[in-house]
This record gives C-alpha cells, sequence and structure tokens, in this order.
C-alpha cells in the first residue's frame, strides 16, 4: 500500500509490488504512468487524492469501501487521523464500519488502532519524491480469515531523493 506518489514512482516500489497479491494506492497519485505501471504488475485499487487532475478523477473514485479476505475495507485520500477525522470522514467511518481505514495526504506514516471507531487506521506515509517527509514509505501486510496479520513498514530510505 502506498500514497502521495505525486507522479514519481521509485523503482524499489516495483519490486514489493511483485511480491503482494493487491496494490492498493491512497491518492495523490500525480500521473497515469504510476497507476499505468502499477496496475502492470498487479491489480490496482487507487482513490484519488487533492493534487489529482480531472482525469484521474474519471477514472478513480474519491473514497474506496471494499471486502476482502473478511475485511471491511474503507480508502480515501485526506482523512485526517484518529479522533479528528476530516470533513465527511466520521460519517463514511459509521456508514461502513471498516475493520480498517486508509488514507494518505499527510506524508506522515501513522499506524494506530483507533478504539472509539474499532477499527486499524493507517496512513503508509509517502512514496514519492515531493514534500518534507525525509523518507519514502510503503506499508504492507496480509489478509486473512478477517484479520490483518504480518504488517511490514517499509523505509525507501532517500537515496532517490
Amino acid at each position: 500500500m502506498l500514497s502521495d506518489t505525486h507522479g514519481f514512482l521509485d523503482h524499489r516500489v516495483l519490486g514489493y509490488a511483485a511480491k503482494v497479491d493487491e496494490i492498493w494506492h491512497a491518492g495523490d497519485i500525480g500521473d497515469f504512468s504510476v497507476t499505468d505501471a502499477l496496475a502492470h504488475i498487479k491489480p490496482l485499487r487507487a482513490v484519488y487524492g487533492n493534487i489529482d487532475n480531472a482525469a484521474i478523477r474519471q477514472q478513480f473514485a474519491e473514497t474506496l469501501f471494499f471486502e476482502l479476505e473478511g475485511v471491511n475495507v474503507l480508502m480515501t485520500h485526506i482523512g485526517g487521523k484518529p479522533y479528528k477525522y476530516a470533513k465527511g470522514v466520521a460519517a463514511y467511518i459509521e456508514q461502513y464500519k471498516p475493520d480498517v481505514f486508509i488514507c494518505g495526504h499527510s506524508h506522515i506514516l501513522r499506524i494506530e488502532y483507533d478504539k472509539k471507531s474499532n477499527m486499524l487506521y493507517i496512513n503508509p506515509g509517502a512514496a514519492g519524491k515531493h514534500g518534507f517527509h525525509k523518507k519514502q514509505t510503503l506499508v504492507q501486510f496480509e489478509l486473512h480469515k478477517g484479520a490483518i496479520q504480518n504488517l511490514v513498514v517499509i523505509e525507501l530510505g532517500t537515496e532517490t531523493r
């Protein structure tokens, strides 16, 4: 899972992407070259972000809700953070009751269990090179029989910045 590529796809992301069943992009794609390359490797689920143009917004939704392996997933770009969600997000959380909520936007890697909403909050940070973040990050995990397992944070470092 990644977010905030802003039109840049680090070649190291492709190696990680090849090892998963699906790729999820939580917005600020920046350019179709990013999603085209990812979708060429594995099935892609993505939402658009605030920097994405009209063409990207036509191809991808603002918010996705899906069930996979017994886990309900809600994904949007601007999500806020636990207990201080962005406008409208709390209503989506109440409506869909996800097991995991994924967002991007802040460029800050954050994984936290929201006890009030009974869900895992994941912001994978930023995988692109545009922004104030010091390290490019991705998050990887497995879904199995209604559970999230083997969650790993991948730091790509700063070599390509």
